[in-house]
């Protein structure tokens, strides 16, 4: 008997039915169906037998769907609807027995919140695995010097490895955004019903348990319309995505010609179907794009949760397909850098001409004058007058003589072409967190151990 006379028209059935992108949800389910059947049974609501049948058929659907054997519908509107018609099948009425004090409602946000949390773990995985080849590639380019930019523009000189454990640091703030999105997920919505709780004796307690919930979500309002920790992940993706499009746009830059720095290897590069010689990073470029697509999935859901009244509303299930693209897109891009990390080439001798250039060295002529007493500000104007008198002579600062500097400051003397030395003003940088070489060294130990 249904509270419909007629049946759903085949347009309604596509816009409505989510079998064609829930069914990633299958895993979930069937633990969670299992979880909630041995409750029912521990607390008396159902039998001992029927319990033990149930968990009979649900392990025999988890078969099942591990070996692609799961026998879809046409009629199935969703996983959860397929899971218990199955069931039911394999059982016979005593399937119908399962959704005993649950409801869709939070039976969905329970499958979301583990399929989350699993995701989060994975994410975070793939990011420590990145930042470890990111430090030994910092390791093995310990002391390379190449030029560090502001604007585009040469600006100071660092090293490489330094430059490298940039992004080390980039991917540990991911790693604790998903170690928060695994927090979200900790509270069980199993249990809430469809909005205001269930009438039967139950122990929402012993399925957390289960299920590896930290405890229980305290309103039952809450529970069912929460998808804050689906937002989280969204968040932490597009954040750790855009920070391998940054680092996916310096490896294009930095392949070219003009720059030529570094090269990927034949593995993570594609040809050209024209032009024979062309080499292109196409995985840096791909690194760069996908980006702005975990971005768009973050803020489609907060155009479908944004003004949406509480409870469940159907507009909650636009939640998937954003995710699960998400996951997918960032998990793989995660693999990508890695693999494309593990292989590039560095070229040293063109990394090191670029940073040779000696105008990197004014802020540390500036920071002399500042040691021998002179404000920074007329350090500043002094080293600026020393840059054009260079450049419209077409001379390196190396090429002043000393009367051309005692010109524009007395304090200038033999130092500073000590300083102009090939990589002397590298070293100079003896701050904590500088690029110097034992600051490097301090840094990638840190970086070492805070990636485990």
């Amino acid at each position: 008997m249904s509270r419909f006379a007629e049946p759903q028209a085949a347009g309604f059935r596509r816009l409505n039915d989510s079998i064609g992108f829930d069914w990633r949800l299958s895993p979930y389910d069937v633990d969670q169906s299992i979880a909630h059947a041995a409750m029912l049974a521990a607390q008396g609501i159902i039998s001992d037998a029927d319990g033990t049948e149930l968990r009979r058929g649900l392990e025999q659907v988890q078969r099942e769907l591990g070996d692609g054997t799961f026998p879809f519908a046409d009629g199935d509107e969703d996983i959860h609807m397929a899971i218990e018609r199955r069931l039911t099948e394999i059982v016979g009425r005593v399937g119908g027995r399962l959704h005993t004090a649950r409801s869709r409602n939070d039976q969905v946000a329970t499958d979301v919140a583990m399929f989350v949390r699993a995701h989060a773990h994975e994410a975070i995985d793939r990011i420590v695995r990145l930042g470890r080849t990111l430090a030994d590639q910092a390791e093995r380019h310990l002391d390379w010097p190449m030029p560090g930019y502001t604007h585009m523009q040469r600006a100071q000189p660092i090293y490489l490895s330094h430059h490298l454990l940039a992004y080390v640091w980039m991917l540990l703030r991911d790693r604790e955004r998903f170690g928060a999105v695994v927090t979200a997920t900790g509270r069980l919505p199993l249990g809430a019903g469809a909005l205001a709780g269930v009438n039967f004796d139950t122990d929402r307690r012993a399925v957390a348990a289960q299920l590896g919930f930290a405890g229980v979500a305290e309103n039952s309002v809450d529970a069912v319309s929460n998808r804050d920790f689906v937002l989280d992940y969204l968040s932490a993706a597009a954040t750790c995505a855009t920070h391998l499009s940054r680092l996916g746009a310096e490896i294009v830059l930095w392949s070219t010609e003009e720059y030529s720095f570094c090269e990927v290897s034949d593995a993570w590069a594609s040809g050209s179907s024209i032009m024979p010689q062309k080499k292109n990073p196409d995985a840096a470029e791909l690194l760069r794009a996908k980006a702005p697509r975990l971005v768009s999935n973050l803020m489609a859901l907060h155009g479908v949760m944004h003004g949406l009244p509480l409870t469940y509303n159907k507009d909650m299930q636009e939640d998937k397909e954003p995710l699960f693209d998400s996951c997918d897109t960032l998990e793989l891009c995660l693999d990508a850098a890695d693999g494309m990390l593990q292989t590039i080439a560095f070229h040293r001798d063109r990394l090191a001409a670029a940073a040779g250039d000696q105008f990197l060295a004014a802020t540390d002529v500036a920071d002399l004058l500042v040691r021998r007493g002179l404000p920074f500000r007329e350090a500043h104007g002094v080293v600026a007058g020393l840059v054009r008198q260079a450049l419209e002579q077409g001379r390196l600062l190396s090429d002043l003589t000393p009367p051309e500097l005692a010109q524009q400051s007395s304090l200038l003397d033999d130092e500073f072409y000590r300083l102009l030395q090939d990589g002397a003003w590298l070293e100079t940088k003896v701050s904590e967190g500088g690029t110097s070489l034992a600051r490097v060294r301090e840094q990638l130990e840190r970086a070492r151990a805070a990636l485990g």
